[in-house]
């Protein structure tokens, strides 16, 4: 056990750091970040900021010395890095986990081997290889890069057989690809589980998501699916867990199938944007989780205390000028949270708000009516 008398260091400074660090200082842990970019979010909250590249070696050993125990708020993290820092201090969740879920291919290969549901999918190097890709998987279809994709980036949905695959790899412009069937989902939705060193582990409620643009938007708890299709969710979340032996926090995004299927999308092994909730309706939210199953303290409960809606604001929302938060806040049950960042961009995550009510139809209603009063998002 690592107690609160520690420092944990986080890989990353945005909001996930910064809420993961809010929750370790919560608890008397001292906080350093390393992040390449200065005056991050998660920087202000810290005892230490740590700014360089992630392979300048003598400031990862300063930001190391300082530490007792790391984690990461991203998953673009050198491997390098990883096992530099392995070798100096426990990483949680492992440096194994994350080469695992820091790139599509291995990602779904390790889902394979593993006979967990998931998206047929086929590795290609060359158009010629896409070519015969398409023929095995059909369309529509959707090529991704293996390595540096998130909310949308780095993949191209393909309705139809290209009419020249050649053009379509070259202005793909990425030496290896992945080509994943398309799933016509009914329901995305994400399963989130804490795991401690002595494999015991705690599943936070299922979320309902809906993205827009292939960024999530409202996360809906608890999800508006079956009891069956709940206990399959996180059955599964529960799996993925222990066949990693995790030690820390996952996230695992899925599809649920009209059908009635569930299949694995992505996951990520730090706190996720659909467990925002958790910070004002769960007994125990997943960033004090988090902290506690890195440093194998005992998992808190993971209850939901009341249904929520959270809403991701984003940079577009400050196009007409600052939104107006006094109406926000008037609303009751509402929760604010900004993380700090310096300028507002489109797309860019800035910040969330949670609407919390007996009701999920009352609360998604509100949510969304706030949404249309408060952000101007065009």
């Amino acid at each position: 056990m690592i107690g609160p008398d520690n420092t944990i260091g986080i890989f990353g400074g945005g909001q996930l750091g910064r809420m993961s660090g809010i929750a370790a200082r919560r608890m008397g842990y001292g906080v350093a970040v390393f992040e390449p970019a200065p005056n991050c979010p998660a920087g202000a909250i810290a005892d230490l900021e740590v700014n360089a590249d992630y392979e300048d070696v003598e400031a990862l050993d300063r930001f190391l010395a300082a530490v007792d125990v790391v984690t990461y708020e991203f998953e673009n993290i050198p491997a390098a890095t990883l096992r530099h820092a392995a070798e100096q201090r426990p990483i949680n969740p492992s440096a194994e986990i994350l080469h695992i879920c820091q790139n599509r291919e291995r990602e779904k290969n390790f889902l394979r081997a593993a006979g967990i549901p998931h998206a047929d999918f086929k590795v290609v190097e060359s158009a010629e290889e896409l070519s015969l890709a398409f023929e095995a998987i059909g369309f529509p279809c959707v090529l991704k890069t293996v390595e540096f994709g998130y909310d949308g980036k780095g993949q191209i949905k393909i309705a139809e057989t290209p009419s020249d695959p050649d053009a379509l790899w070259n202005n793909f412009d990425c030496p290896r690809g992945l080509l994943e069937a398309w799933i016509p989902f009914e329901k995305e939705l994400s399963v989130i589980v804490a795991r401690n060193n002595h494999a015991v582990s705690a599943m936070f409620p299922v979320g309902e998501n809906i993205h827009t643009d292939h960024i999530l938007d409202i996360t809906i708890v608890p999800a508006r699916v079956s009891d069956r299709v709940i206990e399959t969710a996180l059955n599964i979340g529960r799996t993925v867990a222990d066949l990693l032996e995790l030690t820390g926090l996952l996230a695992v995004e899925l599809f649920l199938t009209k059908s009635g299927d569930l299949l694995v999308n992505e996951m990520a092994p730090r706190p996720h944007n659909s467990g925002h909730y958790s910070f004002d309706a769960c007994k125990t939210s997943q960033f004090e989780q988090h902290v506690r199953s890195v440093c194998d303290l005992p998992l808190g409960s993971t209850d939901l205390l009341t249904p929520v809606v959270m809403v991701n604001i984003l940079g577009q929302a400050w196009s007409g000028g600052e939104p107006d938060w006094a109406t926000l806040l008037a609303e009751p049950g509402t929760k604010l949270h900004l993380y700090g960042k310096a300028a507002a961009r489109k797309g860019r995550k800035m910040g969330h708000y949670c609407v919390l009510s007996n009701s999920i139809d009352d609360a998604l209603d509100r949510a969304i009516r706030i949404k249309a009063e408060v952000f101007d998002e065009s």
